[in-house]
């Protein structure tokens, strides 16, 4: 079995980021969606891998609030934007997803994102709208950074967490699903690594008992 199905018990994390036109995931328009695989080596170090990101047109009746557009800076219905529609979008996704998933001889897909409540009820919203039936993320179970940054570092926010792993912020490129995504994958690798000799030490003693 390849490590990192070992590592996380036969399932894959997968870092999801979202940008809607609200907070309402049955409701609101799904407008992005980012993904970036994680990669484990054989000293057992976690890294950022592949990316993928796709630009959704809104769905029929989908709210709009402006003041979720204001924070994103995001035109649904700019003509130079490179939009698909949302089904296209996820299916791409999936593909890509389910591809990964057996390349690692994963089970499942399990989403991570900061506050990934948040993320994972837009994408099985979606799914539910697009007629979906093989979704290859789990379908509640998450990794949340928001919760492990909590414990590993005092911090929730996603900037300050960024900045107490030893990273940068760029406050400019923000709300974008790529750079969050991006930046939630270096926080979430950075703490799994931080994590690592706990994990050893916890198989040790289940081979010794």
């Amino acid at each position: 079995m390849a490590q990192i199905a070992t590592r996380f018990r036969g399932f894959l994390p997968v870092v999801i980021d979202v940008e809607t036109g609200g907070f309402n995931a049955d409701t609101d328009a799904l407008l992005e969606v980012a993904a970036i695989f994680v990669d484990l080596n054989d000293e057992g170090v976690l890294a950022p891998g592949d990316k993928h990101r796709f630009m959704i047109k809104p769905f029929e009746g989908a709210n709009l609030e402006p003041a979720s557009l204001q924070v994103t800076g995001i035109e649904p219905f700019n003509p130079m934007r490179p939009a698909i529609n949302e089904d296209e979008a996820l299916r791409r996704l999936f593909t890509e997803v389910r591809r990964e998933v057996k390349s690692q001889e994963c089970k499942r897909a399990v989403l991570v994102g900061h506050n990934a409540f948040f993320d994972l009820q837009f994408l099985n919203a979606a799914v539910e709208r697009c007629g979906i039936k093989r979704n290859p993320f789990h379908p509640f179970s998450s990794f949340d950074t928001a919760t492990l940054a909590g414990v590993a570092f005092g911090q929730t926010v996603l900037s300050r967490a960024v900045e107490a792993a030893g990273s940068s912020w760029e406050e400019d490129r923000a709300h974008s699903a790529l750079y969050d995504a991006e930046q939630t994958a270096f926080v979430f690798c950075d703490i799994v690594n931080r994590f690592q000799k706990v994990y050893e030490t916890s198989l040790a003693g289940v081979a010794s008992d």
